[in-house]
């Protein structure tokens, strides 16, 4: 493998990418932005300027994009198609791309100490990090401009590999002594010494220098105290000059650095170089390694807490993008006001509870038996047109059965609105069946009362639902649809709920009283009247007045006269027919009807 750096005009203008194998990637494209490689700062490079297609032996094939306003140049001509060989580089605009050969430290298998460091002097300097920071810069001028652009530099990487990129990049030309910088992954090296040292990402100052080694025993040390950590390979009698021994030519000392965040777990960055020129203290007496390279230690502790602060922040992020798709958002913003324990746990709370179930879903399995995946998808956005209007007016999605979803509202806020905002979710849903072509309807049961809601379980599995009488009411009234040919049901606790609030967009019909299957007491129903049921049927105020009339009727025991009265309502109204049903059906007592499951 060989890496393709990328040289601007400024030291910071740069940057070091590992070329893929040719077996695993077919191109990558280099551009300003949104290409897979971007060059930001350099305004002659377009949006997508070359293709950079990988071959054997670390050559890589360089081909313009047609749409690319500005010439590619090689060996000093203009260019539109020519391999790169390892050393060879071309020029966009005011950037400089360089081939470099392998680097040796690639592999973590080949990452090792500098000629062992038990066979020579090591030099060893902890930096307590409290201590560093509150330590000021040498020559803070030098580093200054950096420091201003470091949070948004890192910031707007818009990948953890971007990220790294940058990184090195930074810490690199920011460091003047140093001749290369890698970022390291050894989580499990604190615990065995043979463990896997990953490198996330490296970079030095020479196309053609391969990588620097790097020292296991360091790189542990300093993951083990949590602190930056210097070595200095020298001989004892020549410790501060730049004549002393060295494990190869261009590495007298390496530094690490840790990083000490969970989502850096085992990161640490590592920089190489060579011994700088000897600095002179105030009193006129040479400065040793450690006071030289305090600066840059202290530098590079600063970039890495600030790339750890990120991923931090970052991984937050993807828990909470994560969590989104288990949690309402009315739930995400609880947890972010409080602890996650406490807004879980299971607590008495009043609720609005929704049963919302598809009809024709058992016609249209019959139908689609042979396209099943097709059916799947179907059913998926027939369950999304509920769960998007139960989630859009602040309910939670407690469970589904099957073709069924059910949401409630009232935790783990209390809110005062609740009825309010379940009916309007109930008549969102089935307007959009209604005007939709999905092939489905709903039946909609409303049910209003205590629960018990939160995370709910066994020590095995949980899930955030809600458990008590009013969740099995409105399971029943959505069955209690079906045979009332009413699409919306609710109890008589949500009426009272909706005729309280003033609101006079819902327009409402008492039902019947009715026992539920499992129920000791009945329940007065009534039906929520949507737009799509008064345009299609036509339930005018005087067609429920008329039916409350007959139901009275029924009620008070007089039979026949709300048999009569029934029947001079319209013949499609289903609550119509099931109650003239039940009167010649002659199992009623004329005031509750019973209904088995």
């Amino acid at each position: 493998m060989a890496d393709l750096i990328a040289q601007g005009p400024q030291n910071y203008h740069r940057w070091r990418r590992e070329i893929p194998d040719a077996t695993t990637c077919s191109d990558l494209v280099i551009g300003r932005s949104d290409a897979d490689w971007n060059v930001p700062w350099d305004p002659m490079i377009s949006r997508a300027h070359v293709r950079v297609i990988p071959q054997a032996n670390g050559r890589i094939e360089i081909m313009a994009v047609p749409s690319a306003r500005n010439p590619v140049y090689h060996q000093g001509r203009h260019a539109v198609r020519f391999v790169l060989v390892p050393g060879d580089h071309f020029v966009i605009g005011k950037t400089t791309f360089t081939l470099a050969a392998a680097t040796s430290n690639r592999s973590p298998e080949r990452l090792r100490d500098p000629a062992g460091d038990d066979a020579m002097d090591v030099t060893e300097n902890v930096f307590d990090h409290v201590a560093l920071r509150r330590k000021h810069f040498r020559d803070i001028n030098a580093r200054i401009d950096v420091l201003t652009r470091l949070p948004d530099l890192i910031a707007s990487s818009d990948s953890d590999q971007e990220l790294l990129v940058r990184v090195t990049s930074v810490l690199l030309q920011s460091t003047p002594s140093a001749e290369a910088v890698s970022i390291l992954s050894a989580a499990e090296l604190k615990t065995d010494p043979d463990a896997r040292i990953e490198v996330l990402h490296y970079d030095n100052r020479s196309a053609t220098l391969g990588g620097s080694p790097i020292s296991r025993r360091l790189v542990k040390r300093s993951i083990e105290k949590r602190e930056s950590i210097l070595n200095v390979w020298a001989g004892a009698d020549s410790q501060y000059t730049t004549s002393a021994f060295t494990a190869r030519e261009d590495v007298d000392w390496a530094y690490c650095v840790p990083l000490r965040t969970e989502a850096c777990r085992g990161w640490v960055i590592y920089i190489t170089g060579k011994l700088p020129d000897t600095g002179v203290a105030g009193s006129g007496k040479p400065l040793d390694v450690s006071e030289q390279l305090h600066d840059d230690v202290k530098f590079a502790e600063l970039v890495g807490t600030t790339m750890a602060s990120l991923q931090q922040s970052r991984q937050l992020q993807r828990r909470q993008a994560a969590m989104r798709n288990f949690f309402a958002p009315v739930v995400m913003r609880a947890l972010a006001n409080g602890d996650t324990a406490r807004v879980l746990k299971p607590r008495e709370a009043d609720l609005t509870v929704m049963f919302c179930d598809l009809r024709g879903f058992s016609r249209r399995s019959e139908q689609d038996s042979q396209n099943l995946l097709q059916l799947l998808s179907d059913v998926s956005d027939a369950l999304g047109v509920m769960t998007k209007h139960i989630l859009g007016y602040d309910g939670v999605i407690g469970d589904f059965h099957g073709d069924a979803a059910m949401g409630f509202w009232g935790w783990p806020l209390a809110q005062e609105q609740s009825v309010l905002q379940a009916s309007s979710a109930a008549l969102a849903i089935q307007a959009e069946y209604h005007h939709s072509d999905l092939g489905f309807r709903c039946g909609i049961g409303l049910a209003h009362g205590r629960a018990v809601a939160g995370q709910i379980g066994t020590k095995d599995q949980v899930k955030v639902t809600a458990f008590g009488p009013v969740v099995n009411l409105s399971s029943r009234l959505e069955s209690m649809s079906k045979r009332f040919g009413a699409e919306i049901i609710l109890d008589e606790a949500t009426r009272a709920g909706l005729l309280a609030s003033g609101q006079n967009q819902f327009k409402l019909r008492r039902l019947a009283k009715v026992r539920p299957a499992g129920f000791a007491s009945p329940v007065e129903i009534s039906e929520l009247i949507g737009e799509a049921a008064i345009a299609t049927q036509q339930v005018t105020d005087g067609l429920i007045a008329d039916y409350e009339a007959a139901l009275d009727l029924f009620a008070a025991g007089d039979l026949d006269a709300a048999l009569k009265q029934f029947r001079s309502l319209p013949t499609w109204d289903g609550p119509t027919q099931m109650m003239i049903k039940q009167i010649l059906s002659g199992d009623s007592d004329g005031e509750v009807i019973d209904l088995p499951k």
